[in-house]
């Protein structure tokens, strides 16, 4: 039985209140799972808060960031090392498409936050946009998120999504799990799913509404 990620991206919304508000509701749903592993980014503002949360309901949900400094901590102003959130968090979503962007981030950036976060026994998911998008070594989880697909409510088709998957896995090792991301919803998440190469989904949109959420998990679930 393979492992299957649900993984919440937040990106920059929710209030501290709002956030707790998430877990409440989700929580009480979860059911521990072999498999299925079921992970929430919040922003950095909202980390301490949600893991509290999390801690305290007992709920079988894994807390993560979306990012984390490729220094180490120090007069780094503005930047969220991984020594200081590691007792929040799990796993860090690395090199999303928009930080690339939006933030002129490079491969060589994602691979110091890569080793940072290794370095500090944090999961790194490293997001490609494609087949010749360079994996950093050590990293065994990666979400595959084509650029065209993210927010535009038109995602990629689970076949091609398969097949991306399956190169990347044969360029980079059988044992490297492959995430899709992209417009992934309740109503199309079983397509992606039920591929052999695909280890799950990142989820923006879709997971900032709680039932949204919960129906994309038990979906996940019967497979």
């Amino acid at each position: 039985m393979k492992n299957l990620w649900i993984i919440a991206n937040w990106k920059s919304n929710k209030s501290i209140g709002e956030a707790l508000d998430w877990v409440s509701q989700v929580g009480p749903k979860l059911i521990e799972s072999e498999n299925v592993k079921v992970v929430v980014c919040p922003t950095f503002s909202c980390l301490s808060e949600v893991s509290k949360a999390v801690k305290v309901g007992g709920y079988p949900l894994i807390v993560g960031s979306q990012d984390l400094s490729p220094f180490s901590a120090g007069a780094y102003t503005g930047e969220e090392s991984a020594s200081l959130i590691r007792e929040f968090v799990t796993v860090s979503i690395l090199g999303h498409s928009e930080r690339r962007q939006n933030f002129s981030e490079t491969d060589e950036m994602v691979e110091k936050k890569v080793a940072q976060a290794l370095e500090n026994n944090i999961i790194p998911l490293v997001c490609v946009q494609g087949e010749e998008t360079p994996v950093p070594s050590n990293c065994k989880l990666i979400a595959y998120e084509p650029v065209f697909a993210i927010g535009s409510g038109t995602p990629d088709t689970p076949d091609n999504a398969d097949k991306v998957a399956a190169s990347l896995k044969e360029k980079n090792g059988s044992d490297l799990e492959v995430l899709y991301g992209g417009s992934a919803n309740s109503e199309n998440c079983k397509g992606f799913l039920q591929r052999d190469n695909i280890n799950g989904l990142l989820i923006g949109k879709a997971s900032l509404d709680p039932e949204e959420f919960v129906r994309i998990i038990e979906v996940a679930q019967t497979l």
